[in-house]
C-alpha cells in the first residue's frame, strides 16, 4: 500500500516513515504546495497531514483535494489540540486527527482503523477475481488451481488493475503507483507491461479484460468481459 506523508517537520517525517515502511510504500513531501501536487496524482491509499506548514497549510490542501474529488483517507497531524481546530478538519473531509506528540503504536492503530473503514485494507490474504487468485503476501498468482507464472512488476500491475475494477487508470497513475516518482524508467513501460500481461496470461488461455481507454489510460472493465462471455 502506498502512503504520503506531507509534514516539514524533517525528522518527524523520516521517523514516521522508518516506522511504516515495513507495511507501507511511503513518499514525503516537505511543505503544502508538494504535497498538494504529489496527492493530487490520486495513487495513494492514505495521506498523514500537517497542519501547519509553508506555502500551503494542511487545511488548505485537505480542501483543495476535497473540491476535486479526490476521496483518499486523510489522517491529520498537528500540534494544535483545540475542539475548533479539530473540527474544521474534519469538517472539510478528514478522516481522522491526531495531536503531537504520539506513540507510534498509536499512530499505526489509527491508519489500520482509517484504512479498514475505508475499505482499502484488506484484511484477507488473496484476492480473487473470477477464477483468478491472487496470493498478495508471495505474490503468486493461480489460475483455477494452476499457478501462472509472472515476471517483474507484472504482479503489481495486475492486483492494481483487479483493485481498481471498472475505474480509468491513467498512464501516469499506474506509472507512479508501481514504478514510483524517482524511477529512471519511462511511462511509455506501462504499455509494455500492459501488453506483456495480457500476453502471459493468454498463454495460460485467459483472456485479461484490460480495456484500452484512447487518449486516458487503461480499465480493468468487468462489463466488457461479460460482454465477451455473452458473444462466446
Amino acid at each position: 500500500m502506498k502512503m504520503l506523508i506531507i509534514e516539514d517537520d524533517k525528522l518527524l517525517a523520516e521517523s514516521i516513515k522508518d516506522y511504516l515502511k515495513d507495511s507501507f510504500s511511503v513518499d514525503l513531501a516537505k511543505d503544502g504546495e508538494e504535497g498538494l501536487y504529489e496527492a493530487e496524482k490520486d495513487i495513494y491509499d492514505l495521506i498523514l497531514l500537517d497542519i501547519m506548514m509553508p506555502e500551503m497549510n494542511g487545511y488548505e490542501v485537505l480542501e483543495a483535494l476535497r473540491k476535486q474529488g479526490i476521496s483518499t483517507p486523510v489522517i491529520m497531524i498537528t500540534a494544535k489540540d483545540g475542539l475548533e481546530d479539530k473540527i474544521k478538519g474534519l469538517k472539510l473531509g478528514a478522516d481522522d486527527y491526531i495531536v503531537k506528540p504520539f506513540f507510534r503504536e498509536e499512530l499505526l492503530a489509527r491508519v489500520e482503523a482509517v484504512l479498514r473503514r475505508s475499505g482499502r485494507l484488506l484484511d484477507i490474504a488473496t484476492i480473487k477475481y473470477r477464477d483468478l487468485t491472487l496470493e498478495r503476501k508471495t505474490k503468486r498468482v493461480f489460475l483455477r488451481e494452476k499457478e501462472i507464472f509472472l515476471q517483474g512488476k507484472q504482479y503489481d500491475l495486475l492486483e492494481y488493475l483487479i483493485s481498481n475494477k471498472d475505474t480509468i487508470l491513467t498512464k501516469e497513475q499506474i506509472f507512479d503507483r508501481i514504478w514510483g516518482f524517482d524511477s529512471d524508467t519511462m511511462v511509455s513501460v506501462v504499455e509494455v507491461y500492459v501488453s506483456n500481461l495480457r500476453k502471459a496470461l493468454k498463454n495460460y488461455g485467459y483472456s485479461l479484460p484490460i480495456k484500452t481507454v484512447r487518449g486516458l489510460g487503461y480499465m480493468f472493465s468487468v462489463e466488457e468481459e461479460s460482454d465477451e462471455e455473452e458473444k462466446a
